[in-house]
């Protein structure tokens, strides 16, 4: 089986490609083919389908979160490879190579994966609130080994307002290294520096030409050194990201038709979803609406179907967008071009909780 590395350079798109001079001479060297991303176009979705071959509603990855109809509580960004269901690539691929090896470098879903190697964002989350910048790795030892060689993972350069090159060049790093030590067959590697400066400065933003030149250059290294070493190399994009002019408050649509409720804690509001008739987890360009009983429901669906050009999708229609799946909302409810959901439930400002200013990618719904 031919060594191979997978490239995902996140939020590329054919656009971009001329601010990236060493991605733009390996498409001519070779040939680019264009995806078609998953409902949702996200993140986790896209991820999994592309390791599983499957839709959403099969390995069960039906957005960056979902709501817990057990626990009565939303999860967002969990990192359990468990969660994915279906046999993976790697899984294939020891079926017909049994002394096949890959290496998962900052993939999703990438704890406890069945591969050789793998390394993947974990804060240390300290008693006293404090959350401190480290990874996860199988086996163990790499953390060390990694960090000995390229210092901490800038956790903290990974996502929010002080997204930067640097985490993708770490990323970059710890790539060359893994394949130094251990030359999987697969590498899978993750570069995600586009993805937030798409996300935080907008795609027509005068700043993004250089962005996507200082990923190149990362990918650029990667690229030059899996080639010198026979490797074969695939660069891919999980989805491209357009500008928007409009949220849509879905939540608040629904609070203010008497569906949501909430808690109030020191004079803030927090949602409480298992309280609520009904709710939406929103998540870029869908929402998973969840209720509690029909006639919620049917109200809900009510409201929905007057906000201007949101789709619904249920039954039969949920299902042939390839999202039947008992993580997946009730309702399934994309936004229209140029618009996207917010998780906001709160009617004033004034009692929006204290997290809805911060970088807290766990608690917003």
């Amino acid at each position: 089986m031919r060594p191979t590395a997978v490239i995902l350079v996140v939020g590329l798109n054919q656009a971009l490609l001329r601010h990236a001079p060493r991605l733009s001479a390996f498409a001519r060297a070779g040939r680019v083919q264009r995806l078609r991303p998953v409902l949702p176009a996200v993140t986790c979705s896209v991820q999994a389908s592309m390791l599983t071959g499957q839709a959403p509603g099969v390995h069960g990855i039906v957005g960056n979160g979902w709501y817990d109809r057990e626990l009565a509580e939303i999860h967002f960004w969990k990192q359990s490879n468990h969660l994915m269901h279906g046999p993976k690539v790697w899984d294939l691929a020891r079926q017909r190579d049994p002394s096949f090896t890959c290496a998962q470098l900052f993939w999703w879903f990438n704890m406890y994966a069945a591969v050789d190697w793998a390394i993947t964002p974990r804060p240390i989350y300290k008693a006293d609130g404090r959350k401190l910048p480290d990874v996860h790795t199988f086996p163990g030892d790499l953390r060390e080994r990694l960090q000995a060689e390229l210092g901490t993972f800038p956790l903290f350069n990974f996502w929010g307002p002080a997204s930067s090159i640097a985490s993708t060049r770490w990323i970059a790093d710890a790539a060359l290294f893994t394949q130094r030590w251990h030359h999987p067959t697969l590498t899978l590697i993750y570069l995600p520096h586009l993805d937030y400066a798409l996300q935080k400065l907008g795609p027509d933003h005068p700043a993004i030409p250089g962005e996507v030149a200082a990923v190149d250059a990362q990918a650029g290294r990667l690229i030059d050194h899996f080639q010198e070493g026979g490797v074969q190399v695939l660069v891919a994009s999980e989805y491209g990201i357009e500008s928007v002019s409009e949220a849509i408050h879905i939540n608040r649509h629904l609070r203010q038709a008497g569906l949501i409720r909430v808690r109030v804690e020191q004079g803030l509001e927090l949602l409480d979803p298992g309280a609520s008739a009904a709710f939406a987890v929103a998540d870029h360009q869908i929402a998973h609406l969840y209720a509690s009983e029909m006639h919620s429901l049917a109200r809900a669906r009510e409201v929905c179907a007057a906000i201007p050009g949101v789709t619904i999708l249920a039954g039969p229609d949920r299902a042939a967008a390839g999202l039947d799946h008992p993580r997946a909302g009730d309702l399934v409810l994309v936004a229209p071009s140029g618009k996207w959901f917010t998780y906001y439930y709160w009617l004033d400002d004034q009692v929006a909780p204290d997290f809805a200013r911060t970088v807290d990618i766990h608690r917003k719904p």
